[in-house]
């Protein structure tokens, strides 16, 4: 007697929006093709923001910018495997129960491709092969001179050329007259990115009206700090405060919005849903925001004191730390998160796409981080932390002198959130610890 076997039939359902892919002098076509290709040499040279697949038979690739969350699920089905790809866990589990498959879902099974790597999976059913992990971006450690006027002009110059390659994708997509918006404190960060914007649109001959600093006016100190900032540039008329009304802070729809519980990346996404509610509903049009997240990650401008696993030997001596944590492969790398800003960059992206806006970071572009990475922070340090924490302030100043002109303001480091809302009264109002979180992270896909 013959018996008859169903056909085995893998299954790539990818849901990401391509229209999110901001691609430099490459056709989406062609990055997909260097994606399923594997190489990562040809990956690198990938410019731009993207999230892509690839696929060549069972084979299936990954791969995104350091600014793009990518997330899959790996369902099982009698007729063969199907993989699911989102920026999401919400519309992975959606999708999942869409064909029937809700049963199968549980956001710790839900893994994140890791920034920098080209993900690869092979669709053979069970059981299912570890997938492997290819690097495509290894900067260069301390390749630099120990000079900071040098370090600065490199930054910000780096940092320069891609706001003008952004600015230029700005003009294509939008039109000549699309406003931009910066998400402003006036600390280092947002402060240099806005000189740098305001600088590059006057060189390509656009008109700086366009533009907005955009402040959230919680009863912190940043509104007083940003308006400091401008006035010292004689360029207080871009300062515009963003009523942050009187509701409380929304911890469920943040942790929605969110999809993760870590309390500092909870506090920041909360503080900026509540800036993106306010533009929005000023302006219902608006559409384009930048912004200088990575910028810390960038000149490791984190308290190490905070974070008893580290040391500042770890921070100095491990490539891109605070981009992606320990790293692929290590026992603390967390396999549903990634690591580091590849993790918490939801914190920026979840919020502006919660309002309907379309951000961009350009310290989180590889020529930037290529340049940070490449500062002999041990030469410059001695490892030794207070000169650490005092290179971030000194270095961009002196790039943004260097490339735009202008003498840019420092003031003291402070977190986003801190600034919008005083820490002691955001811990006293809107009190988040990790454990709760995390089950309230879960509960949401109970």
């Amino acid at each position: 007697m013959m018996h008859q076997h169903a056909a085995y039939i893998e299954r790539v359902v990818d849901l990401l929006d391509p229209a999110l892919n901001v691609l430099h002098d490459i056709s989406i076509e062609e990055a997909r093709a260097r994606v399923r290709s594997g190489d990562p040499a040809a990956v690198r040279a990938i410019d731009g923001s993207f999230a892509l697949v690839g696929r060549d038979g069972r084979t299936v690739r990954l791969a995104r910018s350091l600014d793009r969350p990518m997330r899959y699920f790996l369902a099982k089905r009698a007729e063969g495997p199907a993989l699911f790809i989102a920026d999401r866990m919400d519309t992975l589990r959606d999708a999942l129960a869409a064909e029937g498959l809700a049963g199968q879902f549980h956001p710790s099974y839900t893994r994140m491709v890791p920034a920098h790597h080209v993900v690869e999976i092979q669709l053979v059913g069970c059981p299912d092969p570890d997938p492997v992990y290819t690097r495509f971006f290894t900067p260069e450690r301390g390749a630099l001179p120990a000079d900071l006027d040098v370090i600065g002009e490199r930054y910000i110059g780096a940092m320069r050329a891609e706001v003008g390659k952004w600015l230029t994708h700005v003009e294509r997509a939008y039109g000549g007259d699309a406003p931009i918006g910066v998400c402003f404190s006036g600390g280092i960060d947002s402060g240099s990115v806005f000189l740098v914007v305001y600088d590059t649109m006057r060189r390509m001959g656009l008109s700086p009206a366009r533009l907005k600093a955009f402040v959230l006016d919680a009863g912190g100190p940043d509104v007083a700090q940003a308006h400091a900032f401008l006035e010292r540039l004689g360029l207080g008329l871009f300062f515009e405060a963003i009523p942050a009304g009187d509701a409380p802070l929304d911890l469920h729809e943040t942790l929605r919005v969110l999809e993760d519980y870590k309390p500092l990346d909870v506090e920041c996404a909360a503080v900026l849903l509540r800036l993106h509610r306010g533009i929005r509903e000023r302006y219902p049009e608006w559409r384009v925001l930048i912004d200088g997240d990575g910028g810390d990650e960038n000149l490791k401008d984190y308290p190490i004191e905070e974070n008893p696993e580290l040391t500042i030997r770890s921070v100095v001596d491990n490539l891109m730390l605070y981009h992606e944590g320990w790293g692929v492969g290590r026992i603390k790398h967390s396999l549903t998160y990634s690591g580091g800003l590849s993790r918490s960059y939801v914190r920026t992206y979840a919020p502006a796409r919660r309002y309907g806006f379309d951000g961009f970071s350009p310290y989180t572009r590889p020529s930037v981080v290529e340049v940070a990475e490449g500062i002999p922070f041990a030469a410059l340090t001695r490892y030794d932390v207070p000169p650490l924490y005092s290179l971030k302030g000194d270095i961009v100043a002196r790039g943004v002198k260097a490339v735009t002109g202008l003498e840019m303001p420092v003031f003291p480091k402070r977190r986003f959130q801190h600034g919008a809302i005083a820490e002691p009264e955001l811990r006293a109002t809107f009190a988040v610890d990790e454990a709760s979180c995390r089950r309230a992270v879960h509960a949401l896909f109970a």
